[in-house]
């Protein structure tokens, strides 16, 4: 195992009061790669509020980036590119576009963002964003913010994957190093991880989770986290974020464990004390 990595979406606090669902999904996947080395892919995706079937699209979306990369790695050649980041939210454009066709909706009736991150030794670090939310990297030089989150026209709009000029508003940022640390969620954290004056990461939000990713240690993997993915959920539903934020969350977090002594440090992950 190089890549130890754990996601959760909950349901936000507006969204409860109505009885509706998280409208938020993720995929978390590790790909094995010729040589033993790994890539691994976080991809959130966040319905649209002002979409009926919001929620719907961000599932839909995020079906169509991970059948996509699947098949993209079985081609010869693997790069961590704008054109792979093109085919991907491509992918999940038009699988939103004929899942409207067949219910005789609209695309904008499925409207999310999308957003990812792609790592892998050799290859790099390739993140690409469409709309709000964020991916929070380390490639070497600290925590840095990969894209800034989309604001549209107007307050309070961004920008959705569903949208004719999907390509034109696509942001792509690739590193030639590959990151240790990746997180990314969708926008109902940002005003809790992010610094909006600075458009920067705020590291206490954030280091918590990596140093206990890093050094949890139980004699089964799968079990350490599911420990560590119920700690999560409940650190997302508890009232450091709730109080802040009535909006569904979604948040992955991965750490790079190749070199990293991951049982030097044992402890119960029955809590995630993360000051938000």
């Amino acid at each position: 195992m190089t890549w130890r990595v754990i996601a959760r979406s909950e349901v936000g606090t507006s969204h409860i009061k109505r009885s509706l669902p998280c409208d938020d999904d993720c995929l978390i996947a590790q790909y094995p790669l010729p040589g033993g080395d790994e890539l691994l892919a976080v991809v959130v995706a966040d319905g649209a509020g002002s979409a009926e079937h919001g929620g719907e699209g961000a599932q839909v979306a995020i079906a169509a980036v991970a059948a996509t990369l699947q098949s993209h790695l079985g081609e010869p050649e693997n790069m961590l590119d704008a054109s792979l980041a093109e085919i991907l939210v491509t992918a999940a454009h038009d699988g939103i576009e004929s899942r409207a066709a067949s219910d005789n909706l609209q695309p904008r009736d499925f409207a999310c963002t999308l957003l990812g991150v792609l790592a892998a030794p050799k290859l790099g670090t390739m993140a690409f964003q469409i709309g709000d939310g964020g991916i929070v990297l380390d490639v070497g030089n600290g925590l840095e913010l990969a894209v800034v989150p989309m604001a549209g026209e107007y307050a309070n709009m961004t920008y959705f994957v569903t949208q004719e000029n999907f390509r034109e508003v696509l942001a792509v940022r690739t590193f030639d190093s590959m990151a240790t640390k990746i997180s990314a969620f969708t926008d109902g954290l940002q005003g809790i991880a992010l610094d909006l004056a600075t458009d920067a990461p705020h590291e206490p939000f954030f280091r918590p989770f990596f140093t206990k990713l890093e050094a949890a240690a139980d004699e089964d993997e799968e079990i350490l986290l599911d420990k560590l993915s119920l700690a999560l959920g409940r650190f997302l539903q508890g009232p450091q974020v709730n109080e802040r934020t009535d909006d569904d969350k979604t948040l992955a977090v991965a750490v790079w464990l190749r070199g990293v002594d991951s049982t030097a440090v044992s402890g119960e992950p029955s809590e995630l004390d993360t000051p938000a």
